[in-house]
């Protein structure tokens, strides 16, 4: 009988297969069965069984009975005294005859060859120990743990509004008592509040304004400040409301120098709405994604459970903690980090919309337009986004496999792009890309990722195609970009493109007339080029996290590149986007460094994943990988933040001082 805590060395080969029986202590309701061996090879199977008779200790049968894994170096079995009545089992040990189902090579028999006098000499050295499993309070620990470590930023958030709240109500009442602003009226020389929206005026461009066009009206003028719940002109087809002054639009667009007032014309309230399609969709889309997917992974464990066969899924058994039907839930309660900090900043969020809708509703005089454009379907997007983000990877680890990874990645395309197109919103409010031809991309996306699980492999051809469509797109896009939207895309745009190429860069070689953009577009290029050449080359197997790669490499680009030149051109950077800035980068750091700390990988056998598995390093209950959750979600956070808080030293700035890159 195997006894509790006591390491017991034996050895076992295909003619002599081992088993030995446990008994449950008293105050132990589960244990871990740690298996170890020095050598890789031959390959084992280690199996749990109930007290039955005959012993299933046989190749061809000893996983028609209990729980059973494949072995080479490291094995982890969790057994739960609830699963045996008679709590006692047998832990068996068989020496399979070939190392194919190891990583091995083929098996003689496929090559016809089955004369193999090494196949009598194979023994391995085992040492098998019986250990404890965590208590239930460790359980409940945990789930403390998680949800007051995110829920210590809610009460960061509201200390940080209250701050906010009382600085707001000072300056206020010392305006009130100015005798300079002894009306109550705003001043001109502070139109808006920290926070404050641009004015009702939205699209009126003043004379002295940069695009030296002329002033036009707004079609809300004369309307209530609040009244941008009015559906009456939100028709999609009026959401480009100058389809009379196309050319106009070559004409301010294409200038050398540019600022937020060219960019900004449009009606405020068509605007935002087009915006707020972005947050309608992604829920419908979270709903269609997620249920298939719920219902897949249930499928999942349940035959893990039914069948015992724990090599379907790709767990830490070293810290995989099992409730009721969940065999790792502590790699699923790390994931409420994205949740909580999801609804988190969706609080946010509308906290800073009600506060947007007050001010203007409050104010008293039309003056120009001043700070960044208000709108925030990009934002409400982005917490969407995040949410789903835990809910997916949650799905995910319930059985981590080759087949399914792409779950947990689908939404964080979405996030890189979102952000991107926030990003990019910012200065650009009437030329960023609509909702339904950004979703449309990320679903090609993910299309060529789900191809890529399927073809991406050893297929060349794939990668050739893939490649070929990465730098097409990135040519593409690129051209749009630096020509704000004024480019026309159809089958021509290439050639078009190479004409511009010839006649400016070649035939008389001057100097772009866009130097930054350029110089932004360049440095993408290479990067994207740099990603397709190592596509093609070494063809990695994880397509989904090299895709993922390729949108959070061009994200931290395109955001580098929006501080510099923020800084470039003499702005300042708040406490708080500096804080959540540095805030980023630390928590970043951290997190990348747990999530190559690799625990599993379904890239090799699950007898080989086995050998990178490692015990739990926080609480004795979560494991590094779920230490990157938590990170992760903060770190997501921030970044999120950042983008909400970066540009609110402009809101006191006339949006014809604002430049656009």
């Amino acid at each position: 009988m195997q006894m509790t805590n006591k390491p017991f060395n034996f050895t076992a080969s295909p003619s002599q297969p081992q088993y030995f029986l446990y008994k449950f202590p008293e105050d132990v309701d589960s244990v871990i069965i740690k298996v170890v061996s020095d050598t890789v090879y031959p390959c084992s199977v280690v199996s749990v069984q109930d007290i039955v008779c005959p012993v299933y200790d046989l190749d061809h049968n000893v996983e028609f009975n209990g729980v059973y894994q494949s072995m080479t170096k490291k094995a982890a079995i969790t057994v739960q005294r609830k699963d045996f009545p008679g709590e006692q089992f047998f832990v068996v040990f068989v020496i399979k005859p070939e190392d194919y189902a190891c990583g091995g090579s083929v098996p003689s028999s496929i090559h016809g060859n089955v004369n193999r006098t090494w196949n009598l000499q194979r023994t391995k050295n085992l040492q098998v120990t019986i250990v404890p499993s965590i208590k239930k309070s460790v359980y409940i620990q945990a789930m403390f743990f998680s949800f007051l470590s995110f829920l210590s930023f809610y009460l960061g958030s509201l200390v940080v509004a209250f701050v906010h709240y009382i600085r707001v109500r000072k300056k206020a009442s010392a305006e009130r008592l100015s005798p300079e602003n002894g009306s109550g009226i705003m001043t001109s020389s502070h139109p808006i509040a920290a926070s404050t929206p641009e004015g009702s005026s939205y699209g009126a461009i003043d004379e002295s304004s940069s695009s030296g066009g002329r002033q036009l009206s707004s079609p809300e003028h004369g309307l209530p400040a609040g009244s941008d719940t009015d559906s009456s002109v939100e028709e999609e087809s009026d959401f480009d409301t100058m389809p009379e002054i196309e050319s106009d639009k070559n004409v301010i667009r294409t200038k050398v120098f540019l600022y937020l007032s060219d960019l900004s014309r449009k009606d405020r309230r068509i605007v935002s709405k087009k915006y707020k399609i972005y947050f309608w969709n992604i829920i419908t889309i979270a709903v269609f994604y997620a249920l298939p997917v719920i219902q897949l992974v249930i499928t999942y464990q349940t035959v893990v459970n039914v069948t015992g066969n724990q090599d379907i899924c790709y767990y830490n058994f070293l810290c995989a903690h099992p409730l009721g039907v969940l065999s790792a839930f502590n790699n699923i309660l790390s994931n409420v980090g994205h949740m909580l900090l999801g609804l988190l900043f969706l609080l946010i969020v509308l906290r800073r919309n009600i506060l947007h809708r007050r001010a203007m509703e409050m104010k008293d005089v039309y003056t120009l337009d001043y700070g960044i454009p208000k709108h925030f379907g990009l934002f409400y997007a982005m917490g969407i986004a995040l949410i789903m983000e835990g809910v997916l990877s949650a799905c995910y680890h319930v059985c981590p496999n080759y087949s399914n990874f792409q779950f947990d990645t689908s939404f964080m395309y979405m996030i890189a792009g979102l952000c991107m197109l926030k990003l990019y919103q910012t200065r650009h409010p009437d030329i960023n890309a609509s909702a339904y031809s950004a979703y449309a991309s990320f679903a090609v996306v993910i299309c060529l990722a789900v191809l890529g699980v399927v073809f991406g492999k050893n297929d060349l051809w794939f990668w050739v195609i893939f490649s070929l469509i990465h730098v097409l797109a990135s040519l593409a896009l690129s051209t749009q970009i630096y020509y704000m939207g004024r480019f026309k895309m159809d089958l021509g745009i290439f050639r078009r493109a190479a004409m511009v190429l010839y006649t400016d860069c070649i035939q008389q070689c001057s100097r772009p007339m866009y130097m930054d953009r350029m110089v932004l577009l360049i440095v993408g290029n290479l990067v994207n080029w740099s990603f397709a050449i190592f596509g093609l080359v070494y063809r990695p197997r994880d397509f989904a996290s090299y895709i993922l790669g390729i949108f959070i490499c061009n994200l931290l680009l395109y955001l580098a590149f929006y501080i510099i030149m923020k800084i470039r051109s003499s702005e300042k950077l708040l406490p708080i986007p500096l804080f959540c800035i540095v805030a980023t980068a630390v928590v970043w750091a951290a997190a990348l460094y747990f999530f190559f700390q690799t625990l599993s990988s379904w890239e090799e056998t699950p007898a080989e994943s086995r050998e990178k598995n490692r015990s739990c390093i926080l609480l004795g209950f979560f494991d590094d990988h779920d230490v990157w959750h938590f990170l992760s979600a903060a770190a997501l956070f921030f970044s999120f933040l950042v983008l909400l808080t970066l540009d609110d030293d402009l809101d006191t700035v006339r949006r014809d001082k604002i430049p656009v890159f």
